[in-house]
């Protein structure tokens, strides 16, 4: 499944970007990964996991294993339609489980491409399934039903609460990545450079539309003034087209319903008292699509909504910081968790950030966006709740653990 994946990255990254809109490189990328995934849990397979110990009695030997978990539903979201759903359903079929894959309704073709993969494959009858239809009609069959022992949900925070209400009774194992508000920090030792790479990258990669996108970026009033400048200019610069357009920096938004929360979260950050210093706009191209503009707010604060809601947009808010220490103070007060980015030249503020800062990822001198396939996925507060995806920490959810007590008994 996976070397299918990596030798169709081109083929299937373009039908991903003709569908959901993301750039043709961002596409073909986002197989590829794919196809990592699945390449790394064919190996993880493979991998002895148990443990055997004395019991404390004489004669008896203590054996403990892990089980599949049993038949797992997976609710995976438009966003990256391909890599979420995949690094759930990977593990999942690795570690023995049954999978049940409802897909987000915006991206039907990619999932129907990657179930055709897999029908193709030496996998049991049965085994995988692919179901479409409404969050609320399939989706909450699938939550509510005494056979599903497991669910891995990402999605919103409301949709997310609402499982996790719905999964206790039945006691449904429970795995969900919601929501985020993300910050980069901006030192003022930081690489000029590297700063706006990262910013630019993360808050308006994908259109916005990752959950670790960094829409809030944390800035120091030393470097405030010039970093604020060359943001502007660079996201003016960025070539808003048609996905499959060489050169597209930045595709269309999902929907027009996304759009047009884009630009009521444009318009709140005016009303809030922010300055709008560039984009924002609904734009026309040569073909029809939800195309927008790469905003940048300056003058935001951190208490205002815009900077307290995940927006899913290539919107960026500035905040301009007096210290280190308020930096810090102001990236951790989010209810959220996921992650979070310092840009600095010091390894002593590095090392402090990295410790301190509440969230289940963060980066150093690197993008909010971007994560690697072998190592946990996941974040704190409302952005997580359950054990953590990806790397070998995926048995956490995807097995149960068993304890055997064997008594050998005499042997005369």
């Amino acid at each position: 499944i996976g070397s299918e994946l990596i030798d169709r990255c081109d083929e299937l990254g373009t039908l991903l970007a003709r569908e959901e809109g993301k750039t043709q490189p961002e596409g073909k990328g986002e197989v590829y990964r794919s196809g990592q995934f699945f390449t790394y849990y064919a190996a993880e397979a493979l991998r002895q996991i148990g443990d055997n110990a004395d019991s404390v009695r004489e004669g008896i030997e203590v054996d403990v294993r892990r089980e599949p978990v049993g038949t797992v539903a997976v609710i995976s979201p438009w966003n990256f339609p391909l890599a979420t759903a995949v690094w759930k359903i990977a593990p999942a079929l690795a570690f023995g489980n049954a999978v049940i894959w409802k897909p987000a309704n915006l991206v039907p073709a990619s999932a129907v491409a990657f179930a055709e993969i897999i029908s193709r494959q030496d996998v049991p009858a049965g085994l995988f399934n692919l179901v479409m239809g409404s969050g609320s009609g399939v989706g909450q069959e699938l939550v509510e039903s005494p056979q599903i022992n497991a669910i891995s949900f990402t999605g919103s925070v409301p949709v997310g609460r609402g499982i996790a209400q719905s999964a206790v009774t039945n006691f449904t194992k429970v795995q969900l990545e919601m929501g985020s508000k993300n910050a980069l920090a901006v030192m003022d030792d930081a690489d000029l450079d590297t700063a706006l790479a990262c910013a630019l990258g993360g808050a308006f990669g994908s259109t916005g539309q990752k959950c670790t996108a960094s829409s809030r970026i944390v800035v120091h009033k030393d470097i405030h003034d010039i970093f604020v400048e060359r943001l502007v200019e660079g996201a003016r610069n960025m070539v808003v087209g048609h996905a499959l357009e060489a050169g597209t920096q930045i595709g269309p938004v999902s929907s027009d319903a996304q759009l047009q929360q884009n630009l009521a979260n444009v318009e709140l950050a005016k009303k809030e008292g922010g300055e709008l210093l560039c984009g924002g706009e609904h734009v026309e191209r040569e073909t029809e699509g939800y195309f927008m503009t790469p905003a940048v707010f300056a003058g935001t604060q951190n208490d205002w909504q815009v900077n307290r809601e995940e927006l899913f947009a290539p919107i960026a808010c500035v905040i301009e910081v007096d210290s280190y220490d308020e930096a810090l103070a102001t990236v951790n007060d989010t209810r959220f968790g996921l992650t979070a980015g310092i840009i600095t030249g010091s390894l002593a503020r590095a090392t402090h950030f990295r410790r301190n800062v509440k969230t289940g990822c963060v980066m150093v001198n690197l993008p909010t966006a971007g994560t690697d396939y072998h190592v946990p996925f996941g974040g704190r507060g409302e952005s997580s709740y359950g054990p953590r995806e990806q790397g070998q920490y995926a048995q956490e959810f995807y097995t149960t653990v068993k304890t055997a007590y064997i008594a050998s008994g005499n042997p005369a």
